[in-house]
Parts: structure tokens; C-alpha cells; sequence
């Protein structure tokens, strides 16, 4: 049975080979664009369809041209319950610090009444995934990047399962724990405006963006795949060091 699909990362679609795939430079979670924009994603899916017209040779992997529409990243009617204070730039000239650390403890002191309310509102969270505080993965995650070392191999937050996907897991959990407690106040904001106030505004981002260089160092391949295609979001490896390389995965 001929098949097709859509890729959002397509470094991983080049490795795999699928017979058919359409690449969509859009966000995690959308891959027709938008929400609420039937046109668009109809052209989305019809460029899908044609790739079963296509006359190869296989594996066809084409790039849909357009970025999803939308308004331009605007914080109007939101606000982040916390005042956060500006984070300083050029983070790969100033490594994680002590004070680093205690920046990012600082943020989920002031967040985690916001986050409780938020779950309380909701009746649910996307977070505990891992069973520990979050206090704790904040602290799991500073240990990369103070030690530098390659060879770095904490206790595992979650025994049983590998290194790689406990740093995969412990970076998703501060991010939702960030997302839930930021939209607990009532307001609107486009998954993009949150999207740039984490990784733009806060030292919890900050954190992650540092990471960066250092876990694609890591012995360990699997926490170098988590750094290569996991841990910076295509839309917001702009931010990375430019003297850091961009993720490549063979």
C-alpha cells in the first residue's frame, strides 16, 4: 500500500528514508500549520497527496514552501504572572554559574503557586513524568552544564531507563512545568509568543540553550541525539551560540 506522510524534523526524515514525505517548517505539534486556517491547510494537504504523483525515484522527500500564517509574535492581553528579570546574552561567554542555578530556583519559587493553580483550574498536568520534583530536574540538568564533562553520569532521575531519554524527559518537564504555570493566568498567547518568552526570557531557557554545546559532546550517543534533533526547537536555534554547530544527525 503506497504511503505518505509529514515531516517537522527533517534530518531524522533524511536518515529514515520514508518512501514519501512532505518537510513542513512549522512548530512541534502542527504539522498543517495552524489552527483554525482550513485554506491553508488544504494546500498543505493537497501538496501531501501530490507526492503519490511524484515520479521518484524513491525515497521523495519535498519541502512545503510557506510558513504556516499568523500574526506576528505579540504579547498584547498576556503577561507572564511573574516579573522575570532580564537574562544576560551571550551565554557561551559566561558558563553556568552558581548564580545561574540559583536564577532558575529563584523562577520556579515565584512559578509554582502559578503552576498549582493552573492544574487546579484545569483539573490535570502534563507534568510528574518523571516522578521527582521539579526542583530536583532543575538540578539534574545544571549538573551538565557546571561540569562540562563529557563523561558526566548522574544518578538517573528515573531508574531503568537510559541517560538519553532522561535528559530528553527532564528538559520537557521544566519546559511544561514554565508553559503551565505562564498560561495560568487568564489571557491569550500563541504557542510562538510562549515558545519565545521560555527560551528568550527566562534562565530556565537559558539553561536549556546551554546545554546545547555540552550534551552534544557527551559520550553517551544517546544524550547526543537528545542535543542533535530533541533539545532546541528548529524556531528557536537562532538563539544558539554562533559558534556553536547546528544540529546535524547522520
Amino acid at each position: 500500500m503506497p504511503t505518505a506522510g509529514i515531516s517537522l524534523v527533517r534530518d531524522n526524515t533524511e536518515r529514515l528514508r520514508p518512501p514519501r514525505f512532505l518537510w513542513t517548517p512549522f512548530e512541534l505539534g502542527r504539522p498543517f500549520g495552524a489552527p483554525n486556517e482550513a485554506a491553508f491547510q488544504t494546500r498543505v494537504l493537497r501538496s501531501l497527496l501530490a507526492l503519490f504523483d511524484h515520479e521518484g525515484p524513491a525515497p521523495v522527500l519535498l519541502d512545503f514552501p510557506d510558513d504556516a500564517p499568523g500574526p506576528a509574535a505579540d504579547m498584547t492581553g498576556w503577561t507572564c504572572p511573574i516579573p522575570l528579570p532580564p537574562i544576560s546574552p551571550g551565554l557561551e561567554n559566561d558558563p553556568v554559574s552558581v548564580s545561574s542555578r540559583a536564577a532558575v530556583q529563584a523562577e520556579i519559587d515565584q512559578l509554582s503557586p502559578w503552576s498549582q493553580l493552573a492544574a487546579e483550574t484545569r483539573g490535570r498536568t502534563a507534568t510528574g513524568v518523571l516522578g521527582v520534583s521539579i526542583e530536583d530536574i532543575a538540578q539534574f540538568l545544571c549538573g551538565f552544564a557546571e561540569t562540562k564533562d563529557p563523561n558526566h553520569n548522574p544518578a538517573p532521575l528515573k531508574p531503568g531507563i537510559p541517560l538519553g531519554e532522561n535528559v530528553r524527559q527532564a528538559c520537557e518537564e521544566i519546559r511544561t512545568f514554565y508553559m503551565e504555570a505562564a498560561t495560568a493566568r487568564p489571557g491569550t498567547a500563541s504557542s510562538r509568543d510562549l515558545a519565545d518568552w521560555f527560551w528568550g526570557a527566562t534562565a530556565a531557557g537559558e539553561l536549556l540553550l546551554s546545554l546545547h554545546p555540552v550534551l552534544s559532546a557527551h559520550t553517551d550517543s544517546g544524550v547526543r541525539h537528545v542535543a542533535l534533533s530533541q533539545l532546541t526547537p528548529r524556531l528557536q536555534q537562532h538563539r544558539l551560540s554562533p559558534v556553536t554547530p547546528q544540529p546535524t544527525v547522520r
